[in-house]
């Protein structure tokens, strides 16, 4: 008796089971791309903060990366707020106007400089566009906190914008249309894109930090995302084998169940009604009647 109510608690604890691995196909795909993204920032300006030997203000220190992300660049440098107020900022591919103060303020904070270089698409991607420089970016971090505990903040802009200026750009060797329409493309700390036009000297402007490239439209999006959608139909596929036997096995176990159920009411029945004897014909246990009450009386008592 117990193990048959063990069998029907299966199946609502298969059918969430079921559930949670369809919502975390969804969930993974969604988030994935952001996870790695904040994974890989933390990551570097950890690895700045204990590798910044001297911490000289306005001096900036490259980042000696490890092996694992050749390819791409990383610098720190220290700024008190007064004179970043007052000076603003000149490094690396970006220049950040005076009349710029950090939120919340502090007195002294860090920013970090990234050039993701040929890994740029493993991180950053834009729907439709296609990358013609690198991704690079800038955060800003509160430098008076401990060194275990260090927050990321935002840039105050007043006036001027921030400038964005590109190491190279090229263009893929499958377009050789020099005119066509270059986008820039904000990557925004929260996790929103931004677009805006290139200028002149192909810079971009922006209000705020983030990471930032120039992209153009894909030629052909369906080929190039035919790579990205292989990649999610093998593991829909998957997903949809895993669960197609997770369905054959519930309607196993419920067709177990109901049965078992059928042969519970009808022993409740039986239990309720006039109890039989039984007797055992070869392996078959048999239900036996009682005997006759009454003995049959012969109407004719003439005997020949």
């Amino acid at each position: 008796m117990g193990s048959n109510n063990n069998i029907c608690h299966v199946i609502p604890l298969m059918s969430w089971l079921l559930l949670l691995l369809l919502l975390s196909l969804n969930v993974a795909r969604g988030s994935s791309d952001t996870l790695d993204r904040d994974s890989l920032d933390s990551f570097i300006h950890d690895y700045a903060i204990k590798n910044m030997t001297r911490r000289y203000t306005g001096k900036l220190y490259d980042i000696p990366l490890p092996a694992k992300f050749s390819g791409m660049e990383g610098s720190i440098v220290r700024f008190r707020s007064g004179h970043f107020w007052r000076k603003g900022a000149n490094f690396s591919f970006f220049n950040i106007p005076p009349s710029v103060l950090p939120w919340p303020f502090v007195k002294r904070f860090d920013i970090i400089y990234e050039n993701l270089g040929n890994l740029s698409s493993k991180y950053y991607d834009v729907p439709n566009y296609t990358f013609v420089t690198p991704v690079i970016g800038f955060l800003a971090y509160d430098a008076t906190r401990s060194k275990e505990n260090y927050g990321m903040i935002e840039l105050n802009i007043m006036e001027n914008h921030i400038l964005v200026h590109f190491p190279q750009i090229s263009f893929p060797q499958d377009n050789n249309d020099k005119n066509v329409t270059m986008t820039c493309v904000r990557f925004v700390t929260n996790g929103t894109i931004e677009f805006s036009n290139v200028t002149m000297n192909k810079t971009c402007i922006s209000r705020g930090q983030g990471h930032f490239a120039i992209a153009i439209p894909s030629l052909k999006p369906e080929d190039e995302k035919k790579g990205g959608k292989w990649k999610w139909w093998a593991i829909g596929f998957g997903v949809g084998i895993v669960g197609l036997i997770l369905l054959i096995m519930m309607g196993i176990f419920i067709c177990k169940c109901v049965r078992l159920k059928k042969r519970e009411n009808m022993e409740r029945r039986t239990e309720k009604s006039e109890a039989l004897d039984t007797v055992w014909v070869g392996n078959s246990r048999m239900p036996s009647a009682s005997g006759i009450r009454t003995q049959p009386v012969l109407e004719n008592s003439y005997v020949p």
